[in-house]
């Protein structure tokens, strides 16, 4: 693979990202409005543990519930 070196313009798309991140680098990637559902929080704000477990009952209540009405049970 041959490219351009020195030269004022990406010639690949890869040479394009690093580019970019090079000039973007004090931007915070977790704030990009193109990442979803990502936060990056500062130290000492971490979620609390229980709100994984609370949502690991209700996700296996959601699924106990349903698998109720499936046909053929005991």
């Amino acid at each position: 693979m041959s490219g351009q070196v020195g030269g004022s313009s990406p010639q690949t798309g890869a040479h394009a990202v690093v580019a970019n991140a090079v000039v973007a680098n004090t931007v915070d990637p977790a704030r990009r409005p193109d990442v979803l559902l990502r936060v990056r929080r500062d130290e000492g704000h971490e979620i609390s543990a229980w709100w994984m477990i609370g949502a690991f009952v209700i996700v296996s209540a959601a699924v106990i519930a349903l698998l109720s009405f499936v046909p053929g049970g005991a």
